[in-house]
């Protein structure tokens, strides 16, 4: 029998950078009660244009935009660098958004340079699971490697603190244990900055792919998070 969506806020999920919109699957899978669909934005589920503006306020913009008015009040979660646009749509559409989940955020000021982030990756790498691999492969190369690369120099400036200073929502900062992308004394002053109420949460397992590779988890944590932070839940 399947379950009925419950009356609260439509979930709308953005991948993270290069992945497609599949990667959320998981996650949205193991929280059937609720209305939820991902949303796909150039860089972000989709191969960009040549020329197009891939900055996250950009992006961020453009998503706020498309957000349907049959959808109500709205959670939004993202991936990665996709978590620095959903948090500029909050920002542009704080009448509408209601909820925030920030998973695995990227661009911690201490790691913006490419061989900074490069070290990062490959400090929380080894504590992935390989049987993501073929699907990450598939993304990226339906994104294309230079289309990626220039997506993340428009995400690696990206000050996702400041923006969160205009939201107005409760934000959930969710992480992997082992995720060296978005270490814990960061999550902390990213939440220090969002509204009251807001909070970090770390799995007690997974890396940074956790909506990929604890989609469950994962679920449970924004489950926990609708029923105790976000208004109309």
């Amino acid at each position: 029998m399947t379950s009925r969506p419950e009356p609260g806020p439509a979930l709308v999920a953005v991948p993270g950078l290069g992945l497609r919109p599949t990667a959320w699957d998981t996650t949205l899978a193991a929280l059937p009660g609720h209305r939820s669909r991902t949303e796909v934005l150039p860089g972000y589920g989709v191969r960009p244009r040549r020329g197009e503006a891939l900055d996250p306020a950009t992006r961020g913009l453009r998503l706020a935009a498309v957000l349907q008015p049959e959808d109500g009040p709205v959670v939004l979660l993202g991936h990665s660098a996709g978590a620095q646009v959903v948090a500029h749509a909050a920002a542009a559409a704080a009448d509408r958004v209601v909820g925030l989940v920030l998973v695995g955020l990227s661009t911690d000021p201490r790691a913006r340079t490419w061989p900074a982030l490069a070290g990062r990756w490959l400090r929380t790498a080894r504590h992935e699971r390989p049987g993501q691999v073929p699907f990450l492969a598939w993304s990226y190369s339906r994104t294309g490697l230079l289309h990626i690369q220039r997506t993340m120099d428009a995400a690696r400036h990206d000050d996702v603190e400041a923006t969160l200073v205009d939201v107005r929502c409760p934000v959930l900062v969710l992480r992997g244990r082992h995720d060296r992308i978005c270490p814990a004394d960061w999550a902390g002053r990213l939440v220090a900055a969002a509204p009251a109420g807001s909070r970090v949460e770390t799995l007690p397992a997974g890396a940074h792919m956790v909506p990929l590779t604890h989609g469950p988890q994962v679920a449970a944590a924004v489950a926990a998070y609708l029923r105790a932070d976000v208004s109309g839940a």
